[in-house]
């Protein structure tokens, strides 16, 4: 199953696991192309930060070769750089990877080329539970964590009910999985703009438009530790879980004859897939596309295989998120376009131009 030319299989959709690229050659590229990227992001910008002080502060503020490093920077550049735009642009990365990994996982669940948190309501069903919880203050007990707690509890809620609606005789379908999906992601969107309708505080219902459309405005060194902390551990257990989860594209019952427990490994997986996506919306708001887009991608360069399609994943989705919201920045600058648009914008065409290719094969 992890060598050669192995078929795997998405909701009938039959994917051959050829290498066209080797990993450390395509994982070598795009961490520089990361890097890169990050570097960039922040350097691009109404006011120009050459790359070259850019490493210094941060060098400094992380106190990494500090006593050689000659502080000859103003502090409106400090403050631009420390603590504006590397939150930004290190935020973007998070939500990119989280929602990667995510795509990743709800596809093996599922096996279906098609699924996506945000087209199957993972995403606004997390975005309800944000948005209760900053208008009206739920698990107001849990402090800082009720954001991510409540975004983890609408996602959760989500995943279930697609995967429950979308079963039939035992297996899930296709054309079922997709309309249910879309139809509680209209039914949770509308639900959200009721919320913020009934919100009794105009400063609450600014906040709340934040998750509604996608955003990475007003990113602060505190919001990355709970989502980065949650995408790594997530990301590593799928990692761990790299065989299972290649045996379950097989089908159920070739999982089963090598070994898998397959509802063990799909409730783990809808925990995961909560759980990460939950925390990435917690800090960004719902945005759509990014976890169809790349783990496609990724299987272009890589192959199939997970243990491949993961990493891979990872550092395309960071990238591109970042880029993306460089985009909403500066195309309409000084005013700023939601990330969510910029990526449903991209993302639309993206999608039928699967269905097309893949349409034959989506009859459930």
């Amino acid at each position: 199953m992890h060598k050669g030319n192995t078929q795997l299989q998405y909701g009938g959709i039959i994917q051959k696991n050829t290498r066209k690229l080797p990993l450390i050659v395509t994982v070598t590229f795009l961490l520089l192309f990361l890097l890169i990227s990050i570097t960039l992001g922040i350097m691009i910008g109404p006011v120009k930060i050459e790359p070259h002080l850019i490493w210094r502060i941060a060098l400094v503020k992380a106190a990494i070769l500090e006593t050689w490093i000659n502080p000859d920077w103003t502090s409106v550049q400090e403050n631009i750089v420390w603590h504006i735009r590397v939150p930004r642009v290190l935020l973007g990365a998070v939500v990119g990877a989280g929602l990667s990994v995510t795509g990743v996982a709800i596809q093996a669940l599922v096996r279906n080329p098609l699924a996506d948190p945000y087209i199957l309501g993972v995403s606004s069903g997390a975005s309800v539970m944000a948005t209760l919880v900053i208008l009206f203050g739920l698990f107001g007990a849990l402090g800082q964590f009720a954001l991510s707690m409540g975004a983890f509890l609408g996602a959760l809620l989500s995943v279930i009910t697609v995967y429950v609606l979308a079963r039939v005789g035992g297996r899930i379908s296709s054309t079922k999985l997709l309309l249910s999906g879309v139809a509680l992601s209209l039914m949770l969107n509308a639900a959200t703009n009721l919320i913020v309708m009934m919100a009794p505080r105009e400063m609450g219902i600014r906040s709340a438009l934040f998750w509604i459309m996608g955003s990475l405005a007003g990113a602060k060194w505190s919001y990355l530790i709970i989502p980065a902390f949650i995408v790594t551990i997530g990301t590593i257990f799928l990692l761990c879980y790299h065989r299972p989860l290649n045996a379950l594209l097989l089908g159920d019952e070739a999982a089963v004859t090598l070994g898998v427990d397959v509802d063990k490994l799909r409730k783990l997986l809808v925990v995961i897939s909560s759980l990460i996506a939950g925390a990435v919306v917690a800090v960004s708001g719902a945005i759509g596309f990014i976890g169809l887009m790349i783990p496609h991608i990724a299987r272009i360069l890589v192959g199939s295989e997970h243990r491949r399609v993961l990493p891979v994943s990872i550092l395309l989705g960071s990238s591109f998120t970042i880029w993306a919201d460089v985009f909403a920045r500066m195309a309409l600058s000084p005013e700023e376009l939601p990330l969510g648009v910029i990526t449903a914008l991209l993302g639309g065409p993206f999608f039928i131009w699967i269905l097309q290719k893949n349409g034959q094969y989506c009859g459930g």
